[in-house]
């Protein structure tokens, strides 16, 4: 026994003096030298200008190392929608902690603490000025195998409400969960046995926690996760150093090793060789570009008010951080170049749920169904923003606040940036041709507004953009990098694998396959087009034929429209031999010539799920088997996958919802868009995968009188920085 200690003892300080190590080296080395691109003095001649105006104060306001909220201890809470500050936070942990149930079951933990937002009417009554609405908080704890929502009132002190859920699943991870269940097989003596005799020294171990789906099998009772480890020797890249076949059962509770399966012995370790993504690891550096910066000698063209409100343009909208889905932005708005009014284009939205899919059906890996936001937390995997590489130099900082598992509040540093975008884009142009001597030549560039957050779930990277543009348009763009979820294989070589052998996936390097899977993002998008009540219309293009004799053509494309009555006539499947529009529309609100008022989605590249309706994991993900839904405003459905994801059965989520087949005709309605992607690993995902993106539009639809860009000017010399090479300053 006393061995045994001595070994965890050795281990644990062996990873304190690795972590340090790594840290070090890390800050060490940088892709561009920070110290000199954030400091405007170094490169003058970037940041000077021909215009003699005086610059705006916002400059300084916006230096991403001073705009950051460093002391969110002094917020206090400025909209109804505002996130819980730091103070709210603890009082919520009082008031919970003398809460007599939980204080007589002696042990809970919580899963999850959030704003209680107030109801909507009450939201879209409020103006600034007005007094607070009352704040209320929201807490799913977990209590002796129970899952209990509860109600705070910060005001009172009390817990308003508490309900006890019908036990469909469990509730996402916290941060202690996960550092439990990696720690767990150390504690384990067999699992310790198991790794010695395949030759790892212990201190070399790097373990994940792998949410388990559900498949109908008894140790799914209660609350587990599957662990499966790595070998950091001689890489920091160990996702390329799997060690196959080994998984094991912990019992989150309980925090121990309660099943151990180990059916890859013969499958060596993948070799460390070129596997280092880091650019300190690289021997021939490639320097391709120079560095290149946005420079705004007026400042920019955004504000921040009240840390959450955000004016750019004619765009005015909320933004702040949630631990689940990352970003939520609410209560968008444009002010219409006309009438100089704010007109409601969305009330909320959110990346509701993501389902991760893996397509092999061996025992180490057919569970590897992830639902990252409702297992694990969009908003708790966010990393910390990198200034000049994740965001450019002009970017606004934003933080998260969010609860550990004993409710005490911790900081999510530089979650969310801010920035304008100018890539040489157009927004509009015109050039007459020289045969009409009219000599017109009308360019207007495309600036647009991002709000950006990128979350790193273990070894996968998503980087959402929420883009906005001046004329009106929204677009959602998806990300996906980072580092491969690999499989140890005993071929080095394609010419080894039989034919009759199916690998799953690509043979990527030597013994390492990338695994076939699927990505898939469900957006919920509560769009208000001015004002709550709207409808749905699709509109079909279909081909009609000419009668014989009335004109040369035989045939042409006509728009045909339907306003869906109720959820089941808003269930789309993307068909590209069955063209359409798909409308949100305000009945009631029309143009001058007689138009409704509306908004379309207008999808990008995608993809739709292959897996059979009756699988396991697609009863669960079965959010995914249409593109597109519309739901009746609820806010208790705002969770595709339902409130409780992790071990969920698949009998509370967005399709169970939408089969109720409610009204859906000019009412307060959600539109559900999924965006999806098929990935087959190639060689040049390894070993860290180039940015794959797409994205879809919420575009103005008869929303204006007419083009809301019209009257923008074009760009001047005068207006811009002078940008010279170095060696010519």
């Amino acid at each position: 026994m006393e061995g045994r200690n001595l070994l965890r003892f050795i281990f644990f300080l062996v990873i304190v003096v690795f972590l340090l190590l790594f840290t070090w080296d890390n800050l060490r080395y940088l892709p561009y030298n920070k110290a000199e691109l954030l400091d405007c003095a170094a490169f003058s001649p970037w940041c000077s200008s021909k215009s003699k105006s005086k610059s705006n104060p916002i400059t300084n306001a916006f230096n991403p190392t001073r705009n950051r909220r460093r002391q969110p201890s002094s917020d206090t809470p400025h909209h109804p929608l505002d996130p819980l500050t730091v103070q709210e936070f603890e009082r919520v942990r009082t008031i919970i902690s003398s809460h007599a149930p939980l204080k007589a079951a002696a042990g809970y933990t919580l899963q999850a603490v959030a704003l209680e937002e107030p109801e909507k009417p009450m939201v879209l009554r409020w103006k600034k000025g007005d007094p607070m609405l009352p704040r209320r908080a929201s807490v799913l704890a977990f209590v002796k195998g129970e899952s209990h929502v509860l109600v705070v009132d910060l005001e009172s002190g009390r817990v308003t409400r508490e309900d006890v859920l019908a036990p469909s699943g469990f509730p996402m991870m916290t941060v202690a969960d996960m550092n439990a269940a990696t720690a767990a097989p150390l504690s384990d003596g067999n699992f310790n046995r198991t790794i010695i005799e395949r030759g790892i020294d212990l201190a070399d171990l790097a373990c994940l926690p792998l949410s388990t789906g559900w498949f109908g099998r008894s140790e799914e009772k209660r609350r587990v996760v599957k662990v499966q480890c790595y070998s950091s020797k001689g890489t920091a890249n160990f996702y390329m150093r799997p060690i196959e076949g080994l998984t094991l059962l912990v019992d989150l509770d309980s925090k121990r090793v309660i099943e151990i399966s180990d059916r890859g012995k013969n499958i060596p370790i993948p070799n460390a060789a070129n596997t280092d993504y880091r650019y300190s690891a690289q021997n021939k550096p490639m320097n391709l570009l120079n560095p290149i910066s946005m420079e705004q000698a007026k400042g920019p063209s955004f504000t921040v008010e009240d840390d959450h409100l955000i004016k750019w343009a004619n765009w005015e909208f909320h933004l702040k951080a949630d631990s689940r889905a990352g970003v939520i932005i609410s209560r968008v708005m444009f002010r219409d170049p006309d009438t100089g009014f704010l007109r409601n284009v969305m009330y909320k939205g959110l990346t509701s749920e993501l389902f991760v899919p893996y397509m092999d059906p061996t025992d180490a890996w057919y569970f590897k169904t992830y639902m990252d936001a409702g297992e694990y937390g969009f908003g708790l995997t966010a990393m910390p923003l990198d200034p000049l590489n994740d965001c450019p130099r002009n970017a606004y900082y934003m933080d998260g606040v969010f609860a550990a598992a004993d409710g005490t509040p911790f900081l999510q540093s530089n979650m969310i940036c801010v920035f304008e975008s100018y890539a040489g884009d157009i927004g509009w142009r015109h050039a007459e041709s020289p045969i009409t001597d009219m000599g017109i030549r009308e360019v207007r560039p495309k600036v647009t507004l991002v709000v950006r957050m990128a979350a790193s779930v273990a070894n996968y990277d998503y980087i959402v953009d929420w883009i906005f543009q001046t004329d009106g348009l929204i677009r959602i763009k998806v990300g996906l990098s980072g580092i491969l979820m690999v499989k140890g294989s005993p071929y080095v070589n394609m010419n080894q694998v039989p034919r009759e052998e199916d690998l799953y996936g690509t043979l990527l390097s030597e013994n390492v396959i990338g695994v076939i899977h699927d990505h898939f993002l469900t957006f919920y998008l509560d769009m208000d087009v001015d004002g709550p009540d709207n409808s749905f219309v699709k509109v079909n293009l279909e081909k009609q034929m000419v009668a014989d004799g009335e004109t040369p053509r035989m045939s042409f494309l006509k728009a045909t429209r339907k306003v869906a009555k109720t959820e089941k006539d808003a269930q789309i499947k993307f068909k590209l031999d069955e063209p359409a529009e798909f409308h949100v529309i305000n009945p009631s609100k029309k143009t001058r010539v007689g138009n409704p008022v509306g908004y379309k989605v207008v999808a990008g590249g995608t993809a739709a799920s292959l897996l059979d309706h009756g699988d396991p994991p697609q009863k669960r993900g079965a959010f995914t088997n249409n593109q597109i839904w519309v739901t009746p405003y609820n806010r208790s459905e705002q969770w595709a996958g339902g409130l409780l994801v992790s071990q969920s059965q698949g009998v509370d989520t967005l399709a169970v919802w939408s089969d109720r087949n409610r009204a859906i005709e000019n009412k307060d309605i959600v539109l559900w868009y999924t965006l999806g992607f098929h990935h087959i690993p190639c060689q040049e995902d390894f070993p860290i995968m180039p940015t794959v993106s797409s994205s879809f539009d919420l575009k103005p639809v008869n929303f204006f009188e007419s083009n809301p860009i019209l009257r923008i000017p074009p760009f001047a010399e005068n207006d811009l920085p002078i940008c010279k090479p170095a060696a010519s300053a």
